[in-house]
């Protein structure tokens, strides 16, 4: 399928020459999901740890879909290769999916590191893991979208404030709706965390691993509410994004 291959050859054309130039990437970006792991194991209690740890996954997969999003559009524009690109007959989501894929596999190692801790740390099985990483690719899939499709609004603007924009918005929707923490702590408030993707996430990731007493029904509802948004903003980025008149 021609969207599938042209996918895959932007994610390997983003993602080998960095690999190539610099191996230690694939650790670095683990690193920086993993920070606030050390503030929640120094000031928090131990139970909090694994909260974080699903906190984390959910941050490699979300806040990279994002932030490249955005920044690599940014940057394939400042250095002409998305004129390149353009003059292809490349469908917009094989750009946006490519581009938000090549860090996702430079994020395999770190990924795996929070997927092993999980399991060791909160005595959760291998199997209840597996019905986490399509929640985690769904967050990848829909954080990717909106960051793609705000790029393509904000052609005006220089990479560096683009780059600036992806890391607001990335550190908002990660670290303060209840990404790293239980929504419980929210309260009365608790329901918010279900419309925003990266919290939604989370809590359901939780369920799945019995972090959380939620409802058989509860959890349906929210897995549905999670695969519509990603629709969503899937076809909102294959229908509305403006890439080619940038």
């Amino acid at each position: 399928m021609k969207i599938v291959r042209d996918t895959l050859l932007i994610a390997w054309m983003k993602s080998y020459p960095d690999i190539r130039r610099n191996p230690l990437i694939m650790i670095v970006i683990g690193m920086i999901n993993a920070m606030p792991l050390f503030f929640i194991a120094i000031f928090a209690r131990g139970e909090m740890f694994i909260h974080g740890l699903v906190g984390a996954m959910v941050s490699t997969v979300g806040l990279l879909g994002i932030m490249a999003s955005i920044q690599e559009m940014a940057w394939d524009r400042y250095v002409k290769i998305r004129e390149m690109i353009v003059a292809m007959p490349i469908h917009p989501v094989s750009y946006a999916v490519g581009i938000a894929l090549a860090p996702l596999i430079i994020s395999i190692p770190g990924l795996a590191l929070f997927i092993i801790l999980t399991i060791l740390t909160g005595n959760v099985s291998f199997v209840a893991i597996l019905y986490a990483i399509p929640l985690l690719l769904m967050c990848w899939l829909c954080m990717s979208a909106i960051g793609f499709l705000i790029s393509t609004y904000l052609r005006k603007l220089s990479p560096y404030a683009l780059n600036n924009i992806s890391n607001i918005i990335g550190i908002g929707l990660m670290f303060i709706p209840p990404v790293y923490y239980p929504e419980e702590m929210l309260g009365s408030f608790s329901w918010i965390s279900q419309l925003i993707p990266t919290s939604n996430v989370a809590g359901l990731i939780r369920g799945t691993l019995g972090l959380s007493n939620m409802k058989f029904e509860i959890y349906v509802f929210r897995f549905a509410l999670l695969l519509i948004i990603t629709v969503m903003c899937l076809l909102l980025t294959s229908f509305k994004a403006r890439w080619r008149e940038i």
